[in-house]
């Protein structure tokens, strides 16, 4: 499902919306994120370094996360995360490396031990029907933490801007039948979805923001905060 313009996001401080790229550089000037970050710094929080993360999915990357990690987290919470916000369907296996699959990092290792400004990390999911998703560190800096939570997400990728493949409508649902046995993109809105014939594969699933759509059975993300 991939798409000619580049997806945009909103900062989760101020609501500007950009580009990827875009966004990795509003956060150093963003006058609501310095605000946010001088409340935290009032907190008793542990002082630790905080890793920005970009993420993306390694097909395509119109699906895509900015993220701040704790340095004393673990490659297992950033799992946990992914699986919750992207990825989790069956309770596959999955590992991170330095890139590809190449020798696998420990998940209890903790992120400041991996984690330095400019380092690739490729985490797959699933290794039948793989997600590979690309974690770039983008910056790193000294504070207190703006969540009790080992992460924070910063910003996501808007929902891409898929149509019905019968009438050009805003596509709601994702039918498998059509992806795998028909080679068509399966995508229908409300009022397809109703007369739509196929359900060897189950009815229709509906759409998500996530590159795991129409892969294994892979139906949605998990409750916040994951």
């Amino acid at each position: 499902m991939a798409h000619s313009e580049r997806p945009r996001g909103k900062c989760i401080f101020c609501g500007r919306e950009m580009t990827r790229g875009g966004l990795s550089r509003h956060f150093e000037s963003c006058a609501e994120r310095k605000k946010a970050i001088a409340a935290a710094e009032q907190g008793d929080a542990q002082r630790q370094q905080l890793y920005h993360l970009q993420v993306q999915d390694a097909w395509g990357g119109d699906y895509w996360l900015h993220l701040e990690v704790n340095g004393t987290a673990t490659l297992d919470d950033l799992d946990y995360y992914l699986r919750g916000i992207w990825l989790e369907c069956c309770g596959h296996l999955s590992m991170f490396t330095y890139g590809g699959w190449s020798e696998e990092i420990p998940l209890d290792t903790r992120l400041d031990a991996v984690l330095e400004p400019g380092v690739e990390l490729t985490h797959l999911y699933d290794f039948g029907s793989t997600s590979e998703t690309l974690i770039k560190v983008r910056k790193v800096r000294t504070g207190r933490p703006l969540t009790s939570y080992p992460i924070f997400l910063l910003a996501r990728n808007n929902p891409p801007d898929l149509r019905c493949m019968e009438c050009g409508a805003p596509a709601t649902y994702l039918c498998l039948g059509c992806l795998y046995e028909d080679d068509k993109a399966g995508l229908l809105c409300d009022q397809h979805v109703q007369t739509h014939p196929h359900d060897d594969y189950g009815n229709p699933l509906p759409l998500g923001n996530s590159p795991r759509m129409g892969m294994c059975a892979y139906c949605g993300p998990s409750e916040p905060p994951y």
